[in-house]
């Protein structure tokens, strides 16, 4: 068989493993085993087996993964997330909808020291959706902003999917985590202005909340001045280049637990907790990116990137329409599959391809990040939406996924604008020092 024939095969036989719901990274690795066997020898896919996994954990660069980890592991018990949703709960709650905005600003905010979209979905379904079901939200307003709001964490960095994307095509990760700022922040106020919309045209479904005077929004304000120093000391860091990625993972978690003890959350059992809840997260994170490597070399040495980026230049089509079926492709497996598995799965598949037609790699890992947020919200999968589930108990999921369309449309006009006008992602990457 020639190693294209292989590599399909290989892909084929992923899929088929992953429809047996066998763990994403083992599926990989053997999958990328067998096809070193088939492509070269036994002995060189039992070498692969033996070199990868040690070469691919004792990466240097992997490090800022537990770190931010644990920063946002810290930031979690330190009960940021709830400070910030308080603060704007009373600066803009009083707007029609303003809950449901303060929801999305606050899981914005949030998502700038957590990273995590589940733990932001899951905790400002505790504390935001009571709220609004209190002023009798509709639920299909309440859950989707809620669950889309969550999906933040992986665009605001920093961001594990980023990370992992920069690894894959050892692309820039500090670039990566600043060129996702303003896409971050314009797609928080593409989902405020869902909202306003929605709440103009059926009022009903978004009540103004209560007033709050300017005394009690000052105290409130000067209780996120934790977040606002993380903040700061990570992005700002980085955009100036004082701190590595590295190094503004460890003072970002260095920093959460300072403001932890501040707080006097610094106890022996949240400490405990974040340690072991970083040390699961990071060996699961790591056993996919093993994986993913394994399979890589396999796919490199099938010959498939290669011979589908030649052909796919050689198409007397544009390059935007190319791109407009990679992306279409990945928001249709973001229907069956969760986005870390995703990114990588097809990254090493479709990366030759965006290079060859003149993509900016920086560029392209904000627009893919953007289709791995969809998937946390498209069903059948739609992780997000089942982790709310869990919290919003009484509360159809069809009710759930309803309230979810406007976002998901929002996502969709945020990823045309950034195709359109490219320079939102880049002009903040191209000015680092």
């Amino acid at each position: 068989m020639s190693p294209i024939t292989v590599g399909i095969i290989g892909i084929l036989l992923l899929f088929v493993l992953l429809g047996l719901r066998m763990q994403i990274g083992f599926a990989m690795a053997l999958v990328g085993f067998l096809g070193f066997f088939v492509l070269n020898s036994f002995e060189a896919g039992v070498a692969v087996l033996g070199i990868q996994p040690y070469k691919t954990a004792a990466h240097y660069t992997l490090s800022v993964i537990p770190l931010f980890l644990l920063m946002g592991q810290f930031a979690n018990h330190s009960k940021l997330g709830s400070e910030v949703y308080d603060m704007l709960y009373r600066w803009i709650g009083a707007l029609p909808g303003g809950l449901s905005m303060a929801t999305v600003g606050a899981c914005a905010c949030f998502a700038a020291i957590s990273g995590s979209s589940l733990a932001t979905a899951a905790m400002f379904g505790t504390i935001a959706l009571p709220e609004m079901q209190k002023m009798n939200y509709s639920d299909a307003l309440a859950t989707g902003c809620i669950a889309t709001g969550a999906t933040l964490g992986i665009l605001i960095p920093p961001s594990s999917v980023l990370i992992l994307y920069g690894i894959l095509t050892e692309q820039s990760i500090s670039k990566l985590f600043i060129a996702g700022m303003v896409p971050g922040i314009a797609l928080s106020l593409l989902f405020v202005a869902t909202i306003f919309v929605m709440t103009r045209i059926r009022p009903q479904i978004g009540a103004p909340g209560p007033t709050f005077s300017f005394r009690e929004k000052l105290v409130a304000l000067k209780s996120t001045l934790g977040l606002i120093a993380l903040f700061v000391l990570v992005i700002g860091g980085l955009y100036t280049g004082w701190l590595t990625p590295t190094e503004a993972a460890g003072a970002g978690a260095f920093g959460a637990m300072v403001v932890m003890l501040l707080k006097r959350r610094l106890t022996r059992a949240n400490l405990i907790g974040s340690l072991k809840d970083t040390a699961s997260a990071t060996a699961m994170i790591f056993g996919i990116l093993i994986g993913a490597m394994i399979f890589q070399y396999f796919i490199t040495l099938s010959q498939i990137p290669d011979q589908l980026a030649q052909k796919v230049v050689g198409l007397a089509v544009s390059r935007y329409m190319v791109l407009s079926l990679i992306v279409g492709a990945f928001i249709i497996l973001g229907c069956f599959m969760e986005g870390l598995s995703i990114m990588v799965l097809a990254v090493p598949i479709v990366f030759p391809i965006i290079v060859q037609l003149g993509f900016d790699p920086i560029w392209f890992g904000i627009i893919i990040t953007l289709t791995m947020e969809m998937s946390l919200i498209t069903p059948p999968v739609g992780v997000n939406v089942f982790v709310l589930s869990g919290v919003a108990r009484g509360i159809p999921m069809n009710t759930m996924f309803r309230g979810i369309l406007p976002f998901w449309l929002a996502m969709l006009v945020c990823i045309i604008l950034l195709i359109v006008f490219p320079e939102i992602v880049m002009f903040l990457p191209n000015s680092m020092y």
